[in-house]
């Protein structure tokens, strides 16, 4: 199920500055979330094996049954909204897996995105938003008036925003260290560019549910796009010194504005 993935030597180097004792592995299938059993095969290829569980009383009642597994005490790896490239501390070392669906990208590309994958693993961040909101997820459920998976979706966009403001950090210092991994942090935020301009007459229209809106701005921020209104906002010190706190008084805000 696992390989072990050579690395190029960019994104070897970004490994020995940010997360020297990480494994990259190849995943032998796409996922969303593995299986207990096909996550614990790892346990063939690291040290150890520590299935993270958050309280029960963290959860809305209405919350997604994926969810509700991630919190129990099944050891869960991979989530809805993870993307090609996931990380885990579950493990000792940490484990970084590619999953099939990248076949086919470019390698510029892929290497960016096993470098910001190390560079995650080296800020010591939650794995997942439940637990960077903690028991703030109620709060931001009780903040967005959209169904359990909307909700969902607004969460792990906001968490991956939060993230991408102290990530963009160091992706901005590459230009002169590791400019191929510089020109396709630039390349992939350019490609993003129009479509975050455009998002308030996308959503004015219907094109766009506020949800996916939520998710295109704040992959936005991890390239230092700049934001219309009302993502713009999150586009702060404060959110990224505050963290949860700012995410939900923004969605209480946010929303309450669109009500109006």
């Amino acid at each position: 199920m696992f390989e072990e993935r050579p690395c190029s030597p960019a994104v070897a180097s970004v490994r020995e500055e940010h997360a020297p004792d990480a494994i990259v592995l190849d995943a032998g299938r796409d996922f969303e979330t593995l299986p207990p059993a096909q996550a614990e095969d790892l346990g063939l290829l690291v040290d150890r094996l520590e299935p993270a569980s958050y309280p029960a009383e963290w959860l809305p009642p209405d919350t997604p049954r994926l969810l509700a597994r991630y919190a129990g005490s099944d050891f869960t790896i991979g989530m809805p909204g993870d993307g090609s490239i996931t990380w885990t501390r579950q493990t000792e070392p940490p484990v970084v897996l590619v999953k099939t669906r990248v076949a086919g990208s470019p390698e510029a590309f892929i290497d960016f995105l096993l470098a910001e994958a190390l560079v995650e693993v080296g800020l010591e961040v939650p794995e997942h938003f439940l637990g960077f909101f903690e028991e703030g997820y109620r709060d931001l459920d009780e903040a967005v008036p959209l169904d359990p998976h909307g909700t969902y979706q607004i969460a792990a966009a906001l968490y991956d925003g939060w993230v991408g403001l102290q990530s963009r950090e160091v992706f901005a210092t590459w230009a002169e260290s590791h400019s191929d991994l510089a020109d396709a942090w630039h390349d992939a935020g350019s490609r993003l560019e129009g479509r975050v301009s455009g998002l308030p007459r996308a959503v004015a229209r219907g094109e766009t549910d506020f949800a996916d809106a939520t998710e295109l701005a704040c992959a936005g921020l991890k390239h230092a796009l700049e934001l219309p209104a009302p993502f713009a906002a999150l586009d702060t010190d404060a959110y990224r010194d505050h963290g949860p706190a700012y995410a939900v008084r923004w969605a209480e805000k946010t929303f309450a504005a669109l009500e109006e």
